[in-house]
């Protein structure tokens, strides 16, 4: 089946390169302010025509497909003079062109910022090639810098509700290794691991200070990205800040609720006469108390970044993100106990202090993250580029974490203690390494364009972690506790030295995933696109450490084929597409079934997702309202689970179904004024499974309804400058517990509103940001329960230069 399907994928991009010549030409074109910058988000109109283009963050833009002819290039901003370019286009040629504007950037972006800068056209990284959003059959959503500016966002989890249906499970931990955010995609768990297309983790909160925007990439994506830096959800891709060539940047500085403090510095600066070596610093310190009685989480984060121009073929950029911080930990409320026996099945009936930590400042954790990338890229031709890319990702975490489970009691139904523990890490490493070779080409054979990419990808992990921990103490959930105060460091470090009651797990191993993928995205016509890619990859699993044995065991390798297929209709072309597309995702799996004694070992296969998805994509108005709508179906299938004749084994017959619907509206309807609108709905269950959870909602799916809205008003006129936004978001109930062994507990629906009001000047920027605007009192989990911060009031400053 695997190698029919790869021959299937390579028939088909074979068989779309056969037909015969084409006698279109193409305009590319460079567009640049009155002082020689890059005029990014610009709507480029083909006077007489339905033909536009927007040009990308480096002023380019390019227009396909036209007919033979005279044309009249348009651009044109309100209170400023239209401009005007007449060009010739000719049979099977390409044109180039550059325009100059008689507008500032300063001036560029007042104009801009009051149409629709909510969105993006394209991306380089979500097919790793340059497409635009109509011509990609994938669903992602574009968190962009506008937006984050809006809201005052500090960090990637103040966002990330911007993407229909990604809701947060856990915030960031800081633990090594997994300790990043955990977020629900389509009824999957994901964390954002990917920075501009490559590994990129970061396990303390991801702070913002260096993010340009935020790439949602929706449904199993392994094809392009792997297994590991992916989930049958989706992906997150960080896409951070660029140096650019001249001087500039901003400084600011926050405070607000809870001791809250922040201050960040963005300075960029060419280092040589020619602007061929740019430099650009971000760098950030924030402090905060906690909105409980105790709690803290304070830290640094360091992020360079240096480009090298060589030639005009030739560019080098160089990267790192440097992460220092230390954080006592939030209230994880664990579930050990059937629902029926602690007596609750939401937080009311559970009965614990929504505003108690049942912690102390002195038991926190120190966590380090050290990431650093190199990218070369080639132009080798007019229709080819080489690629390359390197990242090193180390994340490291000492001290302990605490958490917390409830104890029944053993005369009636119900919970009155509280048990307080620690699970710790001892000076624990992760190490992931990445190598990635692209070749990206884009040139027509006949009448078809192509948009090929052919790629190699290395993937190492090396993980040096110590996980250890105890239980410290039995008190009362709530009331009168005497004892409170005594969960600190000197009296957890008297448990931890005794060791009776500790217990430790190592998790020592070293993975290594090698990998190629080739792709084709196909201009059949003007108004058909098909894309299709596979990718082959080879896990390596060298084994867990065994300190006694001095040795690795445990070992396996597995081989899979991942093939990915698009289909794009575009009635009318860059403003409305019908996509579908077919996405697979896989999962490697340790182990085999019972085999009798005697009869060969059997390996367990991946586990694998296939999602069919089909919906409508819109761009009207130059831009000014942009829609996503699409229905889709996951399947996942070679699911583990118990063996029920062989205690201690699985069998591997499992199955699993997550489907659902999700919309997005970005429009810009008059001067001034920006909508964000996003819902999704996902019934996910268990199919063929254990008889506990069959034809049940899996307990880390998240809520199924989920709304997400934000709308902004900028003024002009005489309150020039000013601004005020406000949205609101609503989760459905969340079964965090659901089966027949353990009952069902579940976190109640909650809408939040928050509110911003700004003046933006040219030098200067001031804000007023309110979250949880109506204090509403709400819990998230993954499988726990996690209570969350109550109303927050910060303001900000900030000088730019």
């Amino acid at each position: 089946m695997k190698k029919s399907v790869l021959m299937m994928t390579l028939i088909f991009i074979c068989s779309l390169i056969t037909f015969a010549a084409d006698e279109t030409g193409i305009i590319r074109g460079k567009v640049t302010t009155s002082d020689g910058n890059p005029a990014e988000a610009v709507t480029v109109t083909f006077k007489g025509t339905k033909r536009s283009a927007v040009t990308d963050e480096y002023g380019n833009f390019v227009v396909r497909n036209l007919e033979p002819g005279n044309y009249t290039i348009e651009i044109s901003f309100v209170g400023h003079e239209t401009y005007q370019k007449e060009v010739t286009v000719k049979e099977k040629e390409t044109i180039n062109i550059t325009i100059e504007l008689q507008v500032s950037s300063k001036d560029l972006q007042e104009v801009i910022v009051s149409g629709n800068k909510m969105t993006r056209t394209s991306s380089d990284y979500v097919s790793k090639i340059n497409l635009k959003n109509t011509e990609n059959s994938q669903v992602y959503t574009t968190i962009t810098g506008t937006l984050m500016k809006q809201q005052m966002a500090f960090s990637v989890d103040d966002v990330i509700h911007n993407s229909p249906g990604v809701q947060t499970m856990w915030q960031a931990t800081g633990r090594g290794g997994d300790g990043g955010a955990y977020y629900n995609m389509r009824g999957f768990i994901v964390q954002s691991q990917l920075r501009n297309g490559i590994s990129g983790n970061i396990t303390s909160r991801a702070d913002a200070v260096n993010v340009e925007r935020i790439e949602v990439v929706k449904g199993p994506s392994a094809t392009l990205f792997g297994s590991t830096l992916s989930s049958y959800g989706g992906l997150i891709n960080r896409v951070t800040k660029k140096a650019y060539d001249h001087f500039g940047g901003e400084i600011s500085y926050a405070m607000g609720s809870y001791g809250f403090n922040r201050a960040t510095v963005d300075i960029n600066t060419p280092l040589d006469k020619d602007k061929k070596v740019l430099l650009r610093t971000n760098a950030a310190y924030y402090s905060e108390g906690a909105w409980r009685d105790y709690g803290f989480n304070k830290g640094f984060v360091f992020a360079p970044t240096l480009t090298y121009k060589a030639s005009d073929r030739l560019s080098f950029n160089f990267d790192a993100e440097i992460y220092n911080s230390s954080n006592a930990s939030e209230p994880f409320v664990f579930f050990y106990s059937p629902t029926d026996q602690l007596g609750a099945h939401n937080p009311k009936e559970l009965g614990i202090d929504y505003k108690r930590s049942y912690s102390s400042n002195d038991i926190f954790q120190k966590s380090k993250v050290a990431n650093f990338f190199g990218q070369a890229s080639y132009k080798i031709s007019d229709k080819w580029t080489s690629q390359t890319n390197v990242s090193t990702s180390y994340s490291n975490s000492d001290g302990p974490f605490a958490y917390f489970y409830l104890v029944p009691n053993t005369d009636r139904p119900g919970a009155d203690s509280m048990v307080r523990a620690v699970q710790s890490t001892a000076n624990s490493d992760m190490n992931v390494y990445e190598v990635q070779q692209n070749f990206i080409g884009d040139f027509k054979t006949g009448k078809l364009r192509h948009r090929v990419l052919a790629g190699l990808d290395y993937l190492h992990q090396n993980s040096d972690q110590m996980f250890y921990g105890a239980d410290f103490d039995m008190i009362p959930k709530n009331g009168v506790i005497p004892t409170y105060g005594n969960f600190n460091k000197d009296n957890l470090n008297k448990v931890l030295q005794d060791g009776s009651t500790v217990w430790y797990y190592p998790v020592r191993f070293q993975a290594s995933t090698y990998s190629a993928y080739v792709g084709d995205v196909v201009n059949i016509t003007d108004y058909v696109i098909a894309s299709a890619a596979v990718r082959v990859d080879r896990y390596d699993y060298r084994g867990n450490f065994d300190p006694t044995k001095g040795g690795y065991e445990g070992g396996y390798a597995q081989t899979f084929f991942s093939p990915r297929f698009g289909l794009v209709i575009q009635p009318i072309p860059d403003v409305v597409s019908i996509f579908g597309n077919y996405q697979n995702g896989f999962t490697n799996k340790p182990g085999g079934p019972y085999v009798e004694e005697g009869e060969p070992r059997k390996s367990f296969d991946p586990e694998e997702a296939t999602q069919l998805e089909g919906g409508v994509k819109v761009n009207l108005l130059g831009g000014k309202l942009t829609s996503t709508v699409s229905y889709y179906n996951i399947k996942v299938k070679n699911v583990l689970r118990a063996d029920p004749i062989h205690p201690n084994f699985s069998i591997q017959n499992g199955t699993q179904r997550s489907q659902g619907f999700e919309a997005e509206v970005i429009a810009n309807p008059v001067k001034g004024l920006n909508l964000v609108l996003g819902y999704a709905y996902n019934d996910s269950k268990f199919l063929e499974s254990d008889e506990g959870v069959k034809g049940r909602r899996p307990d880390v799916a998240g809520s199924p309804h989920t709304f997400n809205s934000w709308v902004n008003y900028t003024f002009s006129g005489k309150l020039k400058g000013f601004g005020i936004g406000g949205g609101v978001r609503y989760q459905s109930d969340n079964m965090i517990v659901n089966s027949v062994e353990n009952g069902v507990f579940t976190l109640p629906e909650f809408t939040l509103v928050d509110a911003t009001i700004y003046y933006d000047q040219a030098k200067w920027r001031f804000g007023l940001k309110c979250n949880n605007l109506t204090n509403q009192e709400y819990y998230i989990g993954y499988t726990t329960l996690n209570p969350q911060q109550l109303r927050t009031i910060m303001g900000s400053v900030t000088f730019k230069f």
